[in-house]
């Protein structure tokens, strides 16, 4: 249980969120024009510019405007099923009975749509450069799975992965690539936008990404055929009939005129939040520096993140004890250590929140039937290996040791400031 008489500091005034929507006017002026010519639903002005717009940051040739992130990789899985596979039967995905590799480090949404198109996913470990998809990892499985044509990768964070190792294994074995860049948008690997990285690309505007449309994503693409596809599939997979033709499943996935009002108005202040949330992430750096703590890497020399959020990962020798359950976390305090529940706790008693990072999709109930593989090759008993202390997997010692924390880029530095106090008073 969590030693209360550990600090003794005033709560927050007011809640210090870990991210959450900065808005600034213009958002309003774009929706309201939506409002006020009647174009409510998915087609007009808000949604062209802003496909538009999206696609020129990028620099890809075409973005399609879509209700999440979640549909960009739902189809984009549909896709690139269609092109290794062929065509869907009906009531049968895509992938039916195929192996996908994929990061385990990273949120459900970028999985999931490997099994609604009947895919079974091969989770692959993390490196601990970026925390992101390891490419010795990736080698190491398609030795054991020869016969994977589809790789899916997430950029963790805003932090880019390391893509010329991927794509160069990718292309060893004859893989197509899919792009999960929903946290990494504004980020560069090498001077390139990250959402280039894959045969298919997709970022999101969910509520708490850098910037938002309350919901939303994009597919960004450099073939108009897949563009136009994919624009087909999210509006029922209507045909170009006097009537309701339908040939094949489509999906209500286009992004509503609204919604892209939302979008229209933060794009120009992309940039400006990026450099916010670098600010806090070089804060926390500075103000952890004497402490047993790193923060989420990068490739300084390749990269440059967008700093979604800024992360911690404690020492494995400054760790006190920590058990984790399915629901329910426990630990024992103890003098000069700390782990990622006690930090959580303490930050929520005091009006502060911060997360877990991503918990492993292989250790996921809904998962953990599947593979994980590591660079040491496959590994089985995935609960067994974290259990012991994460020996085989990457992925397991940064959930076991890391934590988000507080990267509102409308928190003030004071308010920074004691959250820093609040985390070194829990190595006291």
């Amino acid at each position: 249980m969590f030693n209360g008489e550990k600090i003794n500091f005033e709560k927050f005034p007011k809640h210090i969120y870990l991210a959450t929507p900065t808005m600034h006017g213009e958002e309003l002026k774009y929706v309201t024009e939506a409002y006020e010519t009647n174009w409510m639903s998915t087609v007009g002005e808000n949604i062209n510019e802003v496909e538009r717009q999206v696609a020129k940051k990028v620099g890809c040739k075409y973005a399609v405007g879509l209700s999440a992130g979640t549909a960009s990789l739902h189809l984009a899985m549909k896709l690139a099923g269609e092109k290794l596979y062929g065509m869907q039967k009906l009531g049968k995905g895509c992938l039916s009975g195929k192996k996908v590799f994929c990061s385990d480090l990273t949120f459900c949404a970028t999985i999931n749509p490997i099994v609604y198109e009947g895919g079974e996913p091969i989770f692959i470990d993390s490196e601990r450069d970026t925390w992101n998809m390891d490419p010795e990892a990736l080698e190491k499985a398609f030795e054991i799975y020869p016969e994977v044509r589809l790789v899916v990768f997430a950029n963790l964070y805003g932090v880019p992965s390391k893509m010329d190792e991927l794509r160069q294994v990718a292309k060893r074995h004859n893989a197509l690539i899919i792009e999960d860049a929903a946290e990494s948008f504004g980020a560069t690997y090498k001077g390139i936008q990250t959402g280039n990285f894959g045969d298919y690309n997709c970022i999101s505007f969910n509520g708490n990404k850098i910037i938002t449309g309350s919901s939303g994503g994009m597919f960004l693409t450099d073939s108009l055929e897949d563009a136009n596809k994919i624009r087909k599939w999210s509006t029922q997979a209507r045909e170009d009939a006097p009537w309701y033709q339908h040939e094949e499943i489509g999906y209500n996935y286009r992004m509503s005129n609204v919604i892209a009002g939302v979008v229209r108005g933060q794009i120009p202040y992309l940039d400006e939040h990026i450099a916010q949330k670098k600010a806090i992430y070089q804060r926390y750096k500075e103000g952890f520096k004497n402490l047993p703590i790193s923060m989420n890497p990068y490739d300084e020399k390749n990269c440059e993140p967008n700093f979604w959020l800024s992360c911690m990962l404690i020492d494995k020798e400054a760790m006190c004890k920590q058990v984790r359950g399915e629901h329910e976390p426990l630990f024992k305090s103890e003098v000069g250590k700390s782990c990622p529940t006690e930090i959580l706790e303490t930050l929520s008693k005091y009006n502060a929140e911060g997360r877990p990072i991503w918990k492993p999709l292989s250790l996921q109930p809904v998962f953990r039937s599947c593979d994980v593989i590591s660079k040491k090759g496959s590994v089985r008993g995935c609960t067994d290996a974290y259990i012991e202390g994460s020996k085989e997997c990457v992925g397991y010692d940064l959930f076991n040791r890391g934590l988000c924390l507080p990267s509102d880029n409308k928190m003030t530095i004071e308010e920074q400031n004691r959250v820093i106090e609040i985390v070194k008073a829990c190595f006291k």
